[in-house]
């Protein structure tokens, strides 16, 4: 395949920008989408008021890592202060050169190794914003380290030891690589960056650029301010064009109260409470609408049914072992979507995993049947649990069904989702953005405002609000 070259080896290291940005400026905005504010040692900045977290960082860095490995951490121990030892997850570090000929033609890439990038570094997560100021304010790195733990006690902090990407902002080519695996992690930058658009599944582009609708893009791609690629060559990433100084945008400061807050246990959740009528009429509801969605959709069974056996043999059901209310363990049941054998290759997928919290999702799931991927995109494989909604395990609208190991990534939301009973349908489902890192930040949050809420008004509007959903799946 032919390939485009997106170096820019005309710009010096520091006028390299995308999006008006510099690169430490886009990695600050990375973190900022997930709450979390950078505070580097030895830099005077302002420490905001709305960030959730401040990630301490010697000023040379910059990390990317998983919030979803020290989550439990954060939510089961809630330290003062979390120390974090970062390993870089690459065995080598190397710079790629790309390679042209005669009129910029695309010959191959260069891979060259060194030594030069840091393998591991410290970090640390607080919530306090003094502890953020005593970091920034150390005259080095080394009385920075030495100050949080003397005024600090071992009892209020913790450690963890987690793998991750570091690079070192002074290294043109650390800055380089650093770009290319946030433009590989980061799929919604739009959450803090203003005026880009995005292009098909992967490609940003700013504004600015001019990008004829014939480009190809292989790979997710970041297009800065000026640029009009070849409409002839695909555009091949993980990759950045950064861009063109003579029409580089005026960016503004980030506005962090603008930033949906993720951490909704701020203060303890407070359950709605309902009378013992109120309780009762929605068990009544509950039965009625599953009475009636079986006496709709059980002659489509036996056809279901038929497709699993014919692609992949019995069973036709899977039931997943699942937590209702206060705790109790029940048996959640669908169709099979998925091979026989899921759950033993779900641990040769577990480093494939997209999810930012406990859940297991990548894209294109290799689990999921030909017949599988339409149930699953219909909602056709939730139907069988209108058989556990007559049996008493779930309600029509409530949290979604987790099993035990999700429930323990957080004491208030276990708590406050087994207050009711689980739904087929529910708040996150339908207010959900799907942005890049929020996804469990979000399904906690909708999972305790709806039982800070319930009533049979928001039941209506959350069912109101799944018909299209359901229809755009089928339709689609």
């Amino acid at each position: 395949m032919v390939g485009q070259s997106l170096s820019t080896s005309e710009l010096k290291a520091d006028q390299r920008t995308v999006w008006g940005l510099e690169p430490v400026h886009v990695h600050d905005r990375f973190w900022a989408a997930r709450g979390i504010q950078i505070v580097r040692q030895g830099e005077s900045s302002e420490i905001v008021d709305n960030a959730e977290l401040f990630l301490l960082t010697e000023a040379p860095v910059l990390v990317i890592f998983k919030l979803r490995h020290v989550l439990e951490t954060l939510n089961w121990v809630k330290p003062v202060l979390l120390y974090i030892r970062l390993r870089d997850q690459r065995e080598q570090h190397y710079r790629e050169r790309t390679v042209t000929g005669q009129n910029n033609q695309f010959i191959r890439f260069e891979r060259i190794y060194d030594n030069n990038g840091p393998y591991t570094t410290r970090v640390a997560l607080t919530a306090h914003r003094e502890v953020a100021l005593a970091w920034q304010r150390a005259t080095g790195p080394w009385s920075a380290w030495r100050r949080l733990r003397r005024s600090i006690p071992t009892a209020q902090s913790t450690t963890a030891a987690i793998s991750g990407s570091i690079y070192d902002r002074r290294v043109p080519d650390e800055i380089s690589r650093f770009m290319r695996k946030l433009a590989e992690t980061w799929h919604e930058p739009n959450a803090t960056v203003d005026g880009i658009t995005k292009l098909g599944d992967e490609a940003w582009r700013s504004n600015n650029a001019d990008v004829d609708a014939r480009t190809r893009f292989v790979g997710p791609v970041w297009i800065g301010a000026g640029r009009q690629p070849d409409a002839d060559v695909p555009i091949v990433g993980p990759a950045v064009l950064w861009d063109d100084p003579k029409a580089r945008p005026t960016i503004e400061s980030l506005k962090w109260e603008g930033i949906e807050p993720s951490n909704v246990f701020a203060k303890p959740f407070q359950p709605r409470k309902q009378s013992g009528m109120q309780v009762n009429a929605k068990r009544v509801f509950d039965i009625v609408f599953a009475l009636i969605a079986l006496s709709l959709t059980l002659p489509f069974y036996p056809f279901v049914m038929l497709a699993i056996y014919l692609e992949d043999g019995r069973p036709f059901f899977f039931p997943h072992q699942r937590e209702t209310l206060g705790g109790r363990i029940f048996s959640c049941f669908k169709f099979r979507s998925m091979r026989r054998d899921a759950e033993a290759v779900k641990a040769y997928l577990a480093g494939e995993n997209k999810a930012d919290g406990p859940q297991f999702f990548i894209e294109d799931d290799p689990r999921l049947t030909r017949v599988g991927r339409t149930l699953r995109r219909t909602n056709i494989d939730e139907l069988p649990q209108f058989i556990n909604v007559l049996w008493g395990h779930m309600s029509v609208v409530g949290p979604r069904p987790s099993p035990f190991e999700e429930n323990q990534f957080c004491p208030e939301w276990r708590e406050a989702r087994l207050s009711v009973r689980p739904g087929i349908t529910g708040l996150w489902q339908v207010k959900r953005s799907r942005l890049e890192g929020m996804d469990f930040q979000e399904w906690i949050k909708y999972d305790v405002e709806y039982v800070e809420n319930t009533g049979w008004k928001l039941d209506l509007w959350i069912i109101w609000k799944t018909i299209p959903i359901v229809l755009h799946g089928i339709l689609r």
